[in-house]
């Protein structure tokens, strides 16, 4: 195994991107949706970095990369076709201690990013340790058939109700029983179909009344289906 797989907290932290091309705008997205602040240096860059930094969402720099540029940064990516230029960055970069990805060229940095099904707080990494982003994308996308958007509202609730009952004083250990009933139970389905009722129902009879969908998550369920043939309660 020659990385060591891990989930980082980048939650206010800054974070370098150096290139505004396809590749610099993907990565600063995705830090984005991390909640990192990020910083991008580049003296050409897309039409939707332009927007992201019109609405102060990144700072952007329109200028070539200088070492300076990683003065108080986490993470620096280094995004440019310009190997040389990739090289200089990974060795500044090494120098300050600061972890590095180099997009095309993955052996000069500290770390490679893996092909992501994102469910909300469920992320299922696939990685080929850079060796075939292709296989890895494949996986992703088989992956994505089998885990859809109701994991997403899934992971909310089990996280409502883990922290409910902690802040009831419950021996963690006596929830495992708990748990695994909810995860056997058709509870995806009810998701699915939108059943706020059946998933009270449910909610109530196992961890008692006044439990609900809704002051758990406060999260709106998908549209009950409509058509001949189907039923609503």
């Amino acid at each position: 195994m020659r990385y060591y797989p891990v989930y980082l907290d980048i939650r206010n932290r800054t974070c370098l991107v150096v290139g505004g091309g396809a590749v610099g705008t993907r990565k600063a997205r995705t830090l984005l949706r991390a909640g990192a602040r990020v910083k991008v240096v580049s003296p050409e860059v897309t039409a939707d970095l332009e927007a992201l930094a019109s609405e102060d969402h990144i700072r952007l720099h329109r200028r070539p990369y200088t070492a300076e540029d990683l003065e108080d940064v986490f993470l620096v990516f280094g995004t440019t076709d310009d190997r040389e230029l990739n090289r200089a960055i990974s060795e500044d970069a090494g120098r300050c201690g600061i972890l590095c990805n180099i997009a095309d060229q993955p052996d000069r940095g500290q770390f490679v990013l893996p092909s992501v099904v994102d469910r909300g707080d469920l992320l299922i990494s696939i990685s080929t340790s850079g060796k075939s982003p292709a296989l890895a994308r494949r996986i992703r996308r088989r992956l994505e058939n089998d885990y859809g958007d109701e994991y997403a509202l899934m992971i909310e609730l089990l996280g409502a109700l883990r922290r409910m009952l902690l802040a009831e004083g419950h021996d963690p250990r006596g929830h495992k029983q708990k748990f695994e009933t909810v995860l056997d139970s058709d509870l995806l389905d009810w998701i699915r179909a939108g059943d706020a009722a059946r998933i009270d129902r449910f909610l109530q009879a196992l961890f008692g009344a006044g439990v609900n969908w809704k002051a758990l998550t406060g999260a709106e369920l998908p549209e009950p289906p409509r058509g001949p043939g189907v039923r609503v309660e």
